[in-house]
């Protein structure tokens, strides 16, 4: 086997000094062209590849930072590998299904994953301009296996998901890393904090809705307790609310868990119970659930009532009637949070930083007057 070759090796076939190629690889545009292109050259003839472990020990840092979210979708069914590979009878290649053309989309949790996999684009494109690798962890911590602490111990810095993970482990672990929060606001910790503006943009869709109504009640769909995002949101609907004279035991406020199947069972609570004139709800993926069980009712929207959602993400835009949403910059929340860390890791003692994005009001059929 042929010997690996080193920066050593580099820099004696390029003519310059280990320094000169260290430059060029981290520092390209402090190295003049000619001399740049003369180590690229030299890398290329040797076939080096620059050893992130050794790096990481003379700067005491992985190059690695750490996204973690948690499990909106447990897998209670694991597949038998060892069956597939054994000598069972092997599953068919494939099968044949035949679906009515009326039959609503899966109801599967996935669908609450879509907010996040925008982030996670968002947050890759961001830590690969940084020069950074990043590492994304799944998962539902417990005591036995915490998958947090497991990848604490691996990044240089860590963004989690606002209330997935506890503010005690978050205070652990910020004693080793730094540690970023998205999607929930300061509340005098020591984290820096990278969110939308949640509350200002729901005042507003909430008052577009009770113009809409001529200014009864409309139907709130919370999302889960622990939420800091659906918390900013019930804030912003009920100042609305209060500003246009209504009490705020007027409203029916229903709760979901931000799935798709929350908002079909949201829809078939309030069928039973009789239509409001409107239906908000804390994010997209329930309000399309609604909008699934009312076309299966044959309740028409907007005629009947109206619905809108919160988050922009493009199953929105495809519904039927489309969906009047709350656009967030999902991708700008992880680059943002990338920066935001890397920034930090530049400076651990800075005061912690709150970033809040801006979000975009689209008004779709759901939420306007039919043509």
């Amino acid at each position: 086997m042929a010997k690996t070759p080193t920066v050593y090796d580099v820099a004696e076939h390029a003519g310059v000094s280990i320094a000169t190629v260290s430059r060029v690889l981290r520092l390209p545009d402090a190295v003049r062209p000619a001399t740049r292109d003369r180590v690229h050259a030299a890398i290329a003839a040797l076939g080096y590849v620059p050893s992130g472990s050794a790096r990481g020990l003379a700067e005491r840092r992985t190059g690695v930072l750490g996204l973690y979210f948690p499990g909106f979708d447990a897998v209670d069914e694991v597949l038998d590998f060892d069956a597939l590979a054994g000598d069972a009878t092997p599953a068919p290649p494939f099968t044949v299904v035949r679906e009515p053309e009326d039959a609503a989309g899966p109801e599967d949790a996935q669908g609450s994953m879509l907010f996040m996999d925008e982030v996670l684009r968002g947050a890759e494109l961001e830590a690969w301009r940084q020069g950074f690798v990043l590492m994304v962890g799944v998962g539902r911590d417990d005591p036995v296996r915490s998958t947090v602490r497991d990848m604490a111990g691996r990044v240089d810095g860590l963004v989690v998901l606002a209330s997935s993970v506890p503010d005690d482990e978050l205070d652990h672990l910020a004693q080793r890393i730094p540690v970023v929060v998205l999607s929930g606001p300061a509340h005098g910790d020591r984290f820096d904090h990278v969110t939308v503006s949640n509350t200002e943009a729901m005042a507003e869709l909430t008052r577009h809705v009770l113009a809409r109504t001529g200014g009864r009640a409309p139907a709130y769909v919370a999302g889960p307790a622990d939420s800091p995002d659906s918390a900013e949101r019930w804030t912003g609907f009920a100042r609305a609310v209060a500003d246009a004279g209504i009490a705020i035991d007027e409203v029916r406020v229903l709760r979901g868990d931000f799935t798709r199947a929350s908002g079909r069972r949201v829809a078939d609570e309030l069928r039973a119970s009789g239509l409001p004139p409107a239906l908000m709800s804390s994010n997209d993926q329930m309000a399309l659930g609604a909008l699934d069980g009312f076309r299966d009712a044959g309740i028409r929207v907007p005629e009947d009532l109206v619905v809108t959602g919160f988050d922009g993400i493009d199953a929105a835009a495809h519904a039927s009637p489309r969906l009047t949403t709350v656009r967030q910059p999902m991708i700008e929340l992880g680059r943002a949070a990338v920066q935001v860390l890397a920034r930090r890791l530049e400076d651990r003692d800075a005061a912690p930083m709150s970033v809040r994005l801006p979000v975009e009001i689209v008004l779709r059929a759901s939420s306007l007057p039919p043509a």
